[in-house]
């Protein structure tokens, strides 16, 4: 069995970015910035990775609302690919995490939980039920600007 699943920690390197979908489904896009930190021939080195990823529905609202540039994040997700063409027919490709879960890293800072309020979203929502929920699978958008990675 192959597994697509990726941890990373790092600072968010902006405020998360809350869109909706034309149907009115939230999603956010987060990017942030993972330092390596290790020693070569006695000498620090020091290393920075930048990653993208987008959140959906709920979890997008709630970090949106709750997370802000500069706050260190546990991000759990998969690795995903997507290609597009520009409308003068260049190719182009991102790799991105469909992020899973994220949250604050309490390593350096203290947090506060509210937990929000569930409501019928047709994924197994509504009321206080007090399960989670998997999002379900979202249709691709096809309204990209020429230089715009879909997310």
């Amino acid at each position: 069995m192959v597994a697509n699943s990726v941890t990373l920690i790092g600072n968010l390197v902006d405020d998360p970015e809350l869109r909706f979908t034309p149907s009115g489904v939230a999603m956010a896009k987060v990017r942030f910035a993972v330092n390596r930190r290790y020693q070569r021939q006695g000498e620090w080195q020091e290393e920075t990775s930048f990653f993208g990823g987008t959140l959906w529905r709920d979890q997008a609202e709630n970090a949106a609302e709750s997370l802000q540039k500069g706050t260190r994040v546990i991000v759990t997700g998969r690795l995903e690919q997507r290609s597009w063409e520009t409308q003068d027919g260049d190719k182009r490709s991102i790799v991105e995490i469909a992020i899973d879960e994220i949250g604050p890293s309490l390593r350096w800072a203290t947090a506060s939980v509210t937990r929000s309020p569930r409501s019928g979203d047709g994924f197994g929502g509504g009321g206080d039920s007090g399960g989670d929920y998997a999002p379900g699978p979202v249709a691709p958008r096809s309204d990209y600007g020429p230089d715009e990675a879909p997310f």
